[in-house]
């Protein structure tokens, strides 16, 4: 019998056309922002939304969005750079010591308490939007930088990550080892669990950073002073001015257009800082 030469090749070609699709379902939301933040508000509307103008002006719209009411964009821009750096922080602080705690102390509940965490992972956040509106409220911390950090440094798929990447990557005879030599636990953390772990602490803070920059429900419901908004929650708003203009106002679609576009680029900076913590994360991964 003549063996199958084609058996091998055709589920390369299909993970080759699956990869390529994929790519290009991620791929062209970007390429259509980028083009048409070259174009004014009218070319929106009346030019192929997937190529150029004859007359790009991708400077002039920068400088409009920049320099519009006042530059209230640098503002939202600064806001979410604070809010999704601290939160990003504190989440990733706080999963880092409780999955250190899970992974390699023994106390009474221990298996309880882990499944409660992964039973929070299953809440939608929007069901629990209420109920943090009315603490946050209760707390008189509507309207302040708070309102969105606190809520954002719980994150229990953080914890959930860092405890299994600890309890493999950890070995007990370093810590063991470390305590014999009298280092307490703060010094075991910082100075052996931080070190091994790192790639974990880098992709941790790098979910939330991302999280907690796409965040639109929280700001939407916390904060309503305009100087305090997000980028993601400002945009919104010259979106629902250009659909609904009223006497005076102003049709920004480009603004908004470009805005988007120049709110993703701290994101992919910080995807490509981070990169070779999360591919050396990779790496022990593969090897163990």
């Amino acid at each position: 019998m003549r063996p199958n030469t084609l058996g091998g090749a055709r589920p390369s070609v299909l993970a080759t056309v699956m990869f390529i699709g994929f790519a290009l379902y991620v791929l062209m939301p970007i390429y259509w922002l980028i083009v048409n933040a070259t174009k004014s508000t009218p070319d929106l509307f009346a030019t192929f939304g997937f190529w150029f103008s004859d007359t790009p002006q991708l400077i002039d719209n920068i400088r409009d969005v920049l320099t519009h009411d006042d530059g209230i964009f640098l503002r939202w821009m600064g806001n979410t750079v604070w809010y999704s750096t601290a939160s990003a922080a504190g989440a990733t602080v706080l999963a880092f010591i409780a999955g250190y705690a899970f992974a390699k102390w023994q106390f009474r509940f221990k298996d309880a308490l882990f499944w409660t965490v992964l039973a929070a992972i299953m809440i939608p956040g929007a069901a629990l939007a209420v109920p943090t509106f009315q603490l946050l409220s209760s707390l008189d911390l509507i309207n302040t930088p708070w309102a969105i950090i606190l809520p954002s440094v719980v994150s229990p798929f953080g914890l959930y990550l860092l405890r299994i990447y600890i309890d493999s990557s950890v070995p007990d005879e370093i810590i063991d080892a470390a305590r014999i030599d009298g280092a307490g636990e703060g010094r075991i953390l910082g100075s052996v669990v931080a070190r091994i772990a790192s790639p974990g602490l880098a992709t941790v803070f790098l979910l939330s950073f991302v999280g907690t920059w796409n965040n639109y429900l929280l700001p939407l419901l916390v904060l309503t002073e305009t100087r305090l908004q997000p980028v993601t929650l400002g945009l919104t708003n010259w979106n629902r001015q250009s659909l609904f203009p009223t006497t005076g106002s102003e049709v920004l679609y480009s603004l908004v257009v470009t805005g988007s576009l120049l709110s993703i680029i701290p994101l992919v900076i910080a995807f490509v800082f981070m990169q070779r913590y999360l591919r050396s994360g990779l790496t022990i991964g593969a090897v163990r």
